[in-house]
């Protein structure tokens, strides 16, 4: 035992290369388990977001009933490390909608994660990408018919998940997408 802490003693009172090094390669394993539990974190929470609301291919929908308006709804999301829901397909958007009747109601309306806020007509996803899929109501209203009053998108249930342009200051739940790696 005297010749370990004698061993200690001398490692850090004489520092050389070699204790620099060695300190150094510690330092990085330290960096590297810290960044592994975080990882470990982010993919616990994940599951736990994933049990609470619903699952689909590469994403996790959970729904927040909790009426607030577009901005206020997409902070929400980033805090909690996703974003507005945005289906890519009409596959999704089907999932979507059956999530949003079971979990928020039959006649309810969500942000998604689709505005035009910047220029009027050109419909962006929350990273400014241009919309490939869309899923305006076309049939009775001809969506999206706001013009600059209405800037923000959203899925209704009652309209059996097609979208609308809506006032972004409304206040609508919404449901925030977390994408599985």
């Amino acid at each position: 035992m005297l010749y370990a802490s004698g061993y200690i003693w001398h490692f850090f009172a004489f520092p050389d290369s070699a204790n620099s090094a060695a300190i150094e390669e510690l330092k990085k394993q330290i960096n590297d388990i810290v960044q592994e539990l975080n990882l470990l974190k982010e993919q616990q929470a994940l599951q736990t977001v994933c049990l609470r609301g619903t699952k689909v291919i590469g994403k996790c929908f959970l729904a927040d009933p909790v009426k607030k308006t577009f901005h206020a709804a997409s902070d929400d999301c980033i805090a909690k490390g996703g974003s507005l829901a945005t289906p890519v397909t009409g596959d999704q958007n089907d999932q979507l909608y059956s999530y949003v009747r079971q979990s928020i109601g039959p006649e309810e309306q969500i942000w998604l994660g689709v505005n035009d806020i910047v220029t009027d007509g050109q419909w962006v996803d929350q990273s400014g990408s241009n919309v490939r899929f869309k899923n305006w109501e076309t049939e009775i209203t001809l969506q999206p018919d706001g013009g600059r009053s209405q800037n923000c998108a959203i899925l209704s249930t009652t309209a059996n998940g097609k979208w609308f342009d809506e006032n972004c200051r409304a206040e609508k739940a919404s449901v925030c997408e977390f994408n599985i790696v």
